[in-house]
């Protein structure tokens, strides 16, 4: 193929019929349907791009046109053939390493430094590393080296080519230089002024020159980062400013990773645009704030939920992004199992009484309880929740959000909503004795009150409110049932490998002495090199039967609750997740993590 000196939909389709990626049946549909596919495919990124990016980007690949079609691999993996695979394929042919880029462990600098934007969008490249005098330039086209010739002489450097796919690129290149752009502009903009955030000056002075909020380029900077966040699926944003520049971390399938530093005086201005996103107070910068931003990213709303905190170097920003898609999921795909879903399905169908829902921060209680919510709604039932702060906001729920500075608290909130005729409640967390007894008041007068603790374990919860001062007597006659739960990453499908667990794992597990196969991810482009994609739910539910009735005292010890507990058929966290681990879905090193 390599003598043809170009790409096309017909060599591409005959390389991956040769590679057994594709069958002749699909090989004649591509054939006789591609150029077709080809133009409709234009005409659609034609609508999806910028002006900015034309032209040359709207034309539509090879592999992109190959990979529209949805084929199946013929190996019977069930892979779909996708951008990436067939890129890799034509790399392997032509001789070019194939990089699957990940925009995570990208440097702004060495993206932007050596080529401008234009020469970027035209010919499709872009830098990705620099080591030891060499740059490496990821392209689109593998034979298209006058470009990297002319790059070399003009620039005086050396270069090492590597192939990714278009997709890839055009991403780097509108996120990467759009933020670049967008913060230098915004850095030559501002005067030199005295930096009042920082703590460790001894005087703050007034007459700084900070950017305001509205500012063009801020705005530019803000959009492009969110934008970036959504694209690597990422849960929080973190801003945090030091003393020489200030940080941006996203969170991504539950660990933070460092993408970008900007100068420390563009601190200030972008947290006042996100301020002034999230309808907080500008001029209050000593205390903590939490607002909310509603957006949208690829035809779907989105929930940012903004906490500032003031720090030593300023303030820090946390977004929290709430994706509708993960937060509100049919409960039976949230990782239950058959026996634990059943269960907790009885439970969320009573007419009254409490369900717990338990875990540390992050452990997609917020999901289990939203999921929960919206199978149980409908235009007969009243739902009331109250939140601190309103998670994410629903028109089929009537939410209510805590105000603690004006002695609104979910202990005053609830014995209101007793009046409001609801049907069902859901509390944000059971803090103190105020909100536990509403909670359980509100479950003796026939509501269903769905809330959350702070607990290890299920069991745990019972002595949680024992110890908050209530009655053993009222626990057992309201709490229906309990569910702990915690989030375990998924093992990437692209890199899966097996192996065996060995004695020393099948000992601290407690596990039978025999064989077990076990999987773990070995790294690869689709996970970020952490052999992780995703995560899935492991929960222990508790069902307050006669039986655990019986062992709920004053005196109560929590180990006889345990055993009477799994003596009605508890499964732990731990068992739940060595089950996940042994069907191949998470790994032993992620139980261990996890479960302790």
């Amino acid at each position: 193929m390599s003598h043809r000196k170009t790409l096309t939909i017909k060599n591409v389709a005959q390389l991956l019929g040769k590679k057994g990626l594709i069958s002749t049946a699909h090989y004649q549909l591509i054939l006789a349907k591609g150029e077709a596919q080809s133009t409709r495919l234009q005409s659609h990124q034609q609508a999806g791009y910028s002006r900015r990016f034309r032209p040359g980007t709207d034309i539509p690949s090879p592999a992109e046109v190959i990979s529209s079609f949805n084929l199946e691999i013929p190996s019977g993996s069930g892979r779909m053939l996708t951008e990436d695979i067939i890129t890799e394929a034509i790399a392997e042919t032509v001789g070019v390493p194939y990089v699957k880029i990940d925009p995570l462990k990208l440097d702004l600098d060495v993206v932007t430094a050596h080529i401008p934007r234009p020469f970027a969008i035209k010919h499709l490249i872009v830098p990705i590393a620099e080591a030891e005098g060499i740059v490496t330039v990821a392209v689109a086209d593998p034979f298209n080296t006058d470009v990297i010739n002319d790059l070399q002489s003009a620039r005086k450097i050396e270069i090492r080519q590597v192939l990714a796919s278009k997709s890839d690129i055009i991403k780097v290149v509108r996120e990467f230089f759009g933020f670049r752009a967008s913060v230098l502009a915004a850095q030559s903009e501002l005067a030199e002024g005295i930096d009042l955030a920082n703590m460790e000056q001894f005087v703050r002075l007034k007459g700084d020159m900070e950017a305001e909020g509205s500012d063009a380029n801020i705005v530019s900077a803000v959009e492009f980062l969110l934008h970036y966040a959504f694209d690597q699926r990422a849960s929080d944003i973190h801003i945090e400013p030091k003393r020489e520049f200030s940080l941006i971390r996203l969170r991504v399938d539950g660990v933070l990773h460092n993408i970008h530093t900007i100068p420390r005086k563009l601190h200030p201005p972008m947290v006042s645009r996100i301020k002034l996103l999230s309808r907080m107070d500008l001029a209050e910068k000593r205390r903590p704030q939490d607002g909310r931003i509603k957006t949208d990213s690829k035809g779907k709303e989105v929930e940012l939920r903004v906490s500032t905190l003031p720090v030593a170097f300023g303030e820090k920003v946390v977004i929290r992004i709430f994706d509708p898609e993960v937060l509100m999921q049919d409960l039976d795909q949230i990782g239950f199992y058959p026996r634990e879903y059943q269960l907790y399905n009885s439970f969320i169908r009573r007419p009254n009484g409490i369900i717990l829902v338990t875990g540390p921060t992050g452990s997609g209680k917020t999901t289990t309880l939203y999921s929960s919510l919206r199978a149980l709604s409908s235009p007969d039932i009243n739902i009331v929740t109250v939140e601190d702060p309103i998670e994410m906001v629903m028109e089929e729920f009537n939410q209510v959000g805590v105000q603690s500075a004006i002695g609104v608290s979910f202990g005053t909130i609830l014995r209101t909503i007793l009046r409001q005729d609801p049907d069902i409640i859901m509390v944000g967390e059971i803090r103190d004795k105020e909100t536990a007894d509403s909670a359980v008041q509100a479950a003796l007068t026939g509501h269903l009150v769905l809330s959350t603790l702070h607990t290890n374990d299920a069991p745990s919860s019972v002595t949680r409110l024992l110890d908050l001062g209530i009655p053993s007597f009222l626990i057992s006659s309201t709490i229906i049932g309990i569910v702990a739960q915690r989030l375990l990453r998924r093992i990437c499908p692209t890199c899966k490998t097996e192996r065996m667990l060995t004695d020393e794992e099948i000992s601290y597990l407690q596990l039978e002495k025999k064989a077990y196969r076990v999987y773990e991810g070995k790294g690869c482009g689709e996970c970020r090199g952490t052999g992780y994609k995703g995560r899935t739910g492991i929960f222990e539910v508790l069902d307050v039967t006669e039986g655990i009735k019986e062992v709920i005292t004053e005196n109560m010890d929590l180990r006889t609750l345990q055993k009477a507990a799994q003596a009605e058929g508890l499964t732990t966290l731990r068992q739940v997740a060595i089950h996940k681990m042994l069907e191949g879905v998470t790994t032993y090193a992620e139980v261990i993590g996890i479960t302790g």
